[in-house]
């Protein structure tokens, strides 16, 4: 849980679900893996035993932990943010009940002070779903791209009722050749950091960039990534790029 995240295209964090499972190369270097075992071994229970060593790191092992006592704590920020939701995890997990997803949106209905950034991998589920949810106009849904394999990610969020709809384009660790953004409001580009961080060619963010603007989609790159992130820094042809969706700043 945090109340000033540090993830550049949001404000704070909030994670009724914690443990996950690696599905895609996207997950192959996931810092919440390394962050869980950091919490377990600081004795916090919510992430006790969501991580095997394996390679000489953590690594997801599959358990899932639904935090039912988190459920309340959006309703205690008075003041609306903008927040994350599950970035120790994928709300739409397949080891999390449609019930519990349930819940999780009904809290987010009952805090129209917030705007809630829910990111995915599993978008053949949230599409699945989607009609058994209660999507309000503060709930964002996204799905992460990593490659153009799994770009058919993009179609499945087009499937459901959100009102806006986000890429997470990140890690970025190949080209995802000519994308199919109609429908889509706002889309953020990244490279991998931290330990084992994967190559990004710099002409894989111009054309996703040189894309959104053409099909007039809000771009926000985060960062060129690397071991060391703060020095790559975040400037793409000599310019930041903090674009928002539109219908989200109207």
């Amino acid at each position: 849980m945090g109340t000033n995240s540090k993830i550049e295209w949001t404000e704070a964090t909030w994670n009724p679900v914690a443990g996950c499972s690696i599905i895609s190369p996207g997950c192959t270097n996931c810092y919440a893996m390394r962050m869980a075992e950091r919490l377990e071994a600081m004795g916090q229970p919510k992430y006790m035993a969501l991580t095997r060593r394996s390679g000489g790191r953590a690594k997801w092992n599959g358990k899932v932990r639904l935090d039912s006592a988190s459920l309340a704590i959006p309703s205690t920020w008075k003041k609306g943010r903008t927040i994350f939701v599950n970035s120790m995890s994928d709300l739409f997990h397949e080891e999390v009940p449609l019930a519990f997803i349930q819940q999780v949106f009904g809290v987010m209905r009952d805090c129209p002070q917030h705007t809630f950034q829910v990111l995915t991998k599993r978008s053949e589920r949230v599409a699945e779903l989607s009609s058994s949810l209660d999507w309000s106009p503060n709930i964002w849904m996204g799905v992460s791209v990593e490659n153009a394999d799994y770009t058919f990610r993009i179609d499945d969020l087009r499937r459901t009722d959100a009102l806006v709809k986000f890429l997470s384009l990140e890690p970025l660790v190949g080209d995802l050749g000519q994308l199919r953004l109609q429908g889509i409001d706002w889309a953020i580009a990244g490279g991998e950091s931290g330990p084992g961080a994967r190559f990004m060619d710099p002409e894989w963010v111009r054309s996703i960039r040189d894309q959104c603007v053409a099909g007039s989609v809000a771009f926000h790159f985060k960062q060129w990534g690397g071991v060391n992130k703060k020095k790559s820094g975040r400037t793409l042809d000599g310019r930041t790029w903090d674009e928002l969706p539109e219908r989200a700043v109207a």
